[in-house]
Protein backbone atom coordinates (compact mmCIF):
# COMPACT_ATOMS: atom_id res chain seq x y z
CA UNK A 1 0.00 0.00 0.00
CA UNK A 2 1.29 3.43 -0.95
CA UNK A 3 1.72 6.06 1.74
CA UNK A 4 2.84 9.64 1.36
CA UNK A 5 3.76 11.42 4.56
CA UNK A 6 4.40 15.14 4.69
CA UNK A 7 6.06 16.99 7.53
CA UNK A 8 7.55 20.37 8.30
CA UNK A 9 4.51 22.61 8.27
CA UNK A 10 3.73 25.06 11.02
CA UNK A 11 3.24 28.67 11.98
CA UNK A 12 5.81 31.22 10.86
CA UNK A 13 6.00 34.98 10.64
CA UNK A 14 6.06 36.73 7.30
CA UNK A 15 9.57 36.72 5.88
CA UNK A 16 10.43 33.44 7.58
CA UNK A 17 11.27 30.05 6.15
CA UNK A 18 10.02 26.49 6.37
CA UNK A 19 11.12 23.25 4.78
CA UNK A 20 8.54 20.62 3.96
CA UNK A 21 9.45 16.97 3.56
CA UNK A 22 7.60 14.17 1.83
CA UNK A 23 8.38 10.47 1.90
CA UNK A 24 6.52 8.11 -0.40
CA UNK A 25 6.60 4.45 0.57
CA UNK A 26 5.10 1.31 -0.91
CA UNK A 27 5.85 2.26 -4.51
CA UNK A 28 7.43 -0.76 -6.16
CA UNK A 29 8.03 0.67 -9.63
CA UNK A 30 9.79 3.80 -10.84
CA UNK A 31 7.55 6.82 -10.54
CA UNK A 32 7.48 9.61 -13.10
CA UNK A 33 7.11 12.75 -11.02
CA UNK A 34 6.61 14.00 -7.47
CA UNK A 35 5.19 17.36 -6.63
CA UNK A 36 3.85 19.81 -4.08
CA UNK A 37 0.37 21.25 -4.26
CA UNK A 38 -1.31 23.75 -1.99
CA UNK A 39 -4.89 24.65 -1.23
CA UNK A 40 -6.06 27.69 0.70
CA UNK A 41 -9.59 27.81 2.17
CA UNK A 42 -12.16 28.39 -0.55
CA UNK A 43 -9.61 28.16 -3.33
CA UNK A 44 -8.61 25.52 -5.83
CA UNK A 45 -5.67 23.22 -5.32
CA UNK A 46 -2.64 24.51 -7.24
CA UNK A 47 0.54 22.76 -8.29
CA UNK A 48 3.40 24.64 -6.64
CA UNK A 49 6.44 22.74 -7.86
CA UNK A 50 7.34 19.33 -9.20
CA UNK A 51 10.38 17.26 -9.94
CA UNK A 52 10.96 14.67 -12.65
CA UNK A 53 14.11 12.67 -12.17
CA UNK A 54 16.49 15.40 -11.07
CA UNK A 55 14.79 18.18 -13.00
CA UNK A 56 12.87 20.58 -10.78
CA UNK A 57 10.09 22.77 -12.10
CA UNK A 58 8.51 25.70 -10.31
CA UNK A 59 4.97 25.63 -11.58
CA UNK A 60 3.52 28.56 -9.67
CA UNK A 61 4.72 32.02 -10.72
CA UNK A 62 4.10 33.60 -7.34
CA UNK A 63 6.67 31.37 -5.64
CA UNK A 64 9.32 30.98 -8.33
CA UNK A 65 11.98 33.09 -6.64
CA UNK A 66 11.16 31.93 -3.13
CA UNK A 67 10.43 28.19 -3.15
CA UNK A 68 12.76 25.40 -4.21
CA UNK A 69 11.86 21.78 -4.72
CA UNK A 70 14.56 19.15 -4.39
CA UNK A 71 14.99 15.43 -4.18
CA UNK A 72 16.37 13.74 -1.11
CA UNK A 73 19.05 11.06 -1.05
CA UNK A 74 16.51 8.52 0.20
CA UNK A 75 14.31 6.96 -2.43
CA UNK A 76 11.07 8.77 -3.22
CA UNK A 77 11.79 11.67 -0.88
CA UNK A 78 11.34 15.31 -1.82
CA UNK A 79 11.58 18.64 -0.07
CA UNK A 80 10.13 22.08 -0.53
CA UNK A 81 12.29 24.88 0.81
CA UNK A 82 10.10 27.94 1.31
CA UNK A 83 11.79 31.28 1.93
CA UNK A 84 10.47 34.83 2.32
CA UNK A 85 7.07 33.46 3.22
CA UNK A 86 4.03 35.70 2.83
CA UNK A 87 0.58 35.52 4.43
CA UNK A 88 -0.83 34.53 1.04
CA UNK A 89 1.28 31.37 1.18
CA UNK A 90 -0.97 30.13 3.99
CA UNK A 91 -2.50 26.86 2.85
CA UNK A 92 -2.50 23.13 3.31
CA UNK A 93 0.42 21.73 1.35
CA UNK A 94 0.08 18.30 -0.22
CA UNK A 95 2.66 15.96 -1.65
CA UNK A 96 1.61 13.90 -4.66
CA UNK A 97 2.97 11.27 -7.02
CA UNK A 98 2.41 10.84 -10.74
CA UNK A 99 3.36 7.35 -11.88
CA UNK A 100 3.12 7.89 -15.62
CA UNK A 101 3.42 11.04 -17.79
CA UNK A 102 0.00 10.30 -19.32
CA UNK A 103 -1.70 9.68 -15.98
CA UNK A 104 -3.16 11.95 -13.33
CA UNK A 105 -1.57 12.56 -9.97
CA UNK A 106 -2.33 9.15 -8.49
CA UNK A 107 -1.21 9.21 -4.87
CA UNK A 108 -1.65 11.97 -2.30
CA UNK A 109 -0.51 12.70 1.20
CA UNK A 110 -2.78 13.96 3.96
CA UNK A 111 -1.34 17.45 3.81
CA UNK A 112 0.53 19.69 6.20
CA UNK A 113 -0.71 23.09 7.31
CA UNK A 114 1.46 26.14 6.67
CA UNK A 115 0.32 29.36 8.31
CA UNK A 116 2.13 32.63 7.74
CA UNK A 117 1.28 35.47 10.08
CA UNK A 118 1.64 39.11 9.12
Amino acid sequence: QVHLVESGGGLVQAGGSLRLSCVASGISSTLYRMGWFRQAPGKQRDLVASITGSRPINDLDSVKDRFTISRGSARNTIYLQMNSLKPEDTAVYYCAVQMDPFDTWKYWGQGTQVTVSS
